[in-house]
C-alpha cells in the first residue's frame, strides 16, 4: 500500500480509501452488516487509512458500522474518515423508503446539527473531514454552507473542510473552488476511464493551491469491474437502475470496446484494478474509494495501490478525453 498526504493541509493517508455508501444498506440493494464489518477489518488489516462516507448513508448507518469496527479495533490516530452532511434524510429517518430521500438544506444551522450528529455516530470528539455533498450551484452561490463550514473548523469539530462537487457540473463550479480555496482542505470529484471533464476544469485549480483530491465513482458502479453487459438490469431499491439505464450502459460500453488493446496489454490485472489505477495516476489526484462490501472487494482492490508501472499514456493519454 503506497500513502501520499491529502494535499497541502490534508492528512497522510492510502491512495486507495474505502468508500462506504455500499455498506449502507441503503440503495445498493440488500447488504450483510457481519460481512461489511469484516470487509473494513479487513481494509484496515491491508493498510488502508482513509474511508468515505456520508451522513445520509442508510440514514446513518453506514457511520455506525465505521464505528462499531473503530470500538473493536481501538482508536487508531492513522486512520481518517470523512463525512459528508447537506441532504436532511432527519425528516424521514422513521420511514421505510426504497430509496434515500433527496432533500437538501445547506442551512449553516443543519450542517453544523448534521456535524453533530456525525460525531456521536462515529464517536469521535472531531470529524477529521467534512464535505458538503454535492450541493447544486445556487446552494453554494449562498454564504450559509461557508460560513457554517468555518465555524465548525473555528469549534474544534472538524479539522478539514472538503466539498463534494456535484458530478458533471465541473465546469459551472470552477469559479467557486477560485472563490473558496482558502477555505477548502478537499475536493471530491466524479473521475474515471470513462469521465474525465476534471482534467480540464478541476484538477488544474486542486494543483494551483494544493487541494486534496479524492475520486468518486471510480468504476461507474461496477461497470469498470467488467460487471455488466448491454443486458444488465437493476431492481427498484437500487440506485443504479437510473445511472447506470439501458441508454447510459450502451454509451458507456461503446466507449470501453475502444479500449480493449489496454486491457489485454495488462490481462494480468482485473479490469477493476486497473480501473482504479488510472484514477490515482493523475498527478492532482490523491486518493481513490472503490466502494467495498466483501473482504474479496478489499483484495483486489488494494492491489491498484502499488500499480505505479501501468502506462496509461500509451493507450489512453489521461490528459485528453477519449475521443
Amino acid at each position: 500500500m503506497k500513502y501520499t498526504k491529502l494535499g497541502i493541509n490534508g492528512p497522510e493517508i492510502s491512495t486507495v480509501g474505502f468508500g462506504a455508501w455500499g455498506i449502507s444498506g441503503r440503495d445498493w440493494g440488500k447488504t450483510d452488516d457481519k460481512e461489511s464489518i469484516k470487509a473494513l477489518h479487513e481494509a484496515l488489516d491491508k493498510g488502508v487509512t482513509f474511508i468515505d462516507t456520508a451522513d445520509t448513508y442508510g440514514f446513518g448507518h453506514s457511520e455506525e458500522l465505521i464505528s462499531k469496527v473503530i470500538k473493536e479495533r481501538g482508536n487508531d490516530d492513522n486512520l481518517v474518515i470523512a463525512t459528508k452532511a447537506g441532504n436532511n434524510f432527519y425528516p424521514f429517518i422513521h420511514e421505510t423508503h426504497k430509496s434515500t430521500p433527496f432533500n437538501p438544506d445547506y442551512s449553516k444551522k443543519h450542517l453544523i446539527f448534521a456535524a453533530e450528529q456525525s460525531l456521536k455516530r462515529l464517536g469521535v470528539e472531531t470529524l477529521d473531514i467534512l464535505q458538503l455533498h454535492s450541493p447544486d450551484m445556487n446552494l453554494l452561490e449562498k454564504d450559509e454552507p461557508w460560513e457554517a463550514l468555518e465555524e465548525l473548523k473555528k469549534s474544534g469539530k472538524i479539522k478539514h473542510a472538503g466539498w463534494s462537487v456535484q458530478s458533471f457540473e465541473e465546469t459551472n463550479q470552477a469559479y467557486i473552488l477560485e472563490r473558496h480555496h482558502e477555505l477548502l482542505d478537499v475536493i471530491q470529484v466524479r473521475y474515471n476511464l470513462l469521465e474525465r471533464e476534471a482534467e480540464r476544469v478541476l484538477f488544474p485549480i486542486a494543483q494551483r493551491y494544493g487541494i486534496g483530491v479524492i475520486v468518486r465513482i471510480p468504476i461507474i458502479f461496477g461497470l469498470l469491474a467488467g460487471k455488466f453487459t448491454r443486458e444488465s438490469r437493476f431492481g427498484d431499491d437500487d440506485h443504479r437502475r437510473l445511472n447506470l439505464s439501458p441508454d447510459k450502459l450502451e454509451k458507456y460500453l461503446d466507449q470501453l470496446d475502444k479500449m480493449s488493446v489496454f486491457f489485454e496489454k495488462y490481462k494480468d490485472y482485473s479490469m477493476a484494478q486497473l480501473s482504479l489505477r488510472f484514477c490515482i495516476s493523475h498527478p492532482a489526484t490523491h486518493v481513490v474509494i472503490p466502494g467495498m462490501k466483501t473482504t474479496k472487494q478489499v483484495n483486489e482492490n488494494i492491489v491498484a495501490s502499488d500499480l505505479d508501472f501501468i502506462n496509461f499514456e500509451e493507450y489512453i493519454n489521461p490528459h485528453n478525453l477519449p475521443l
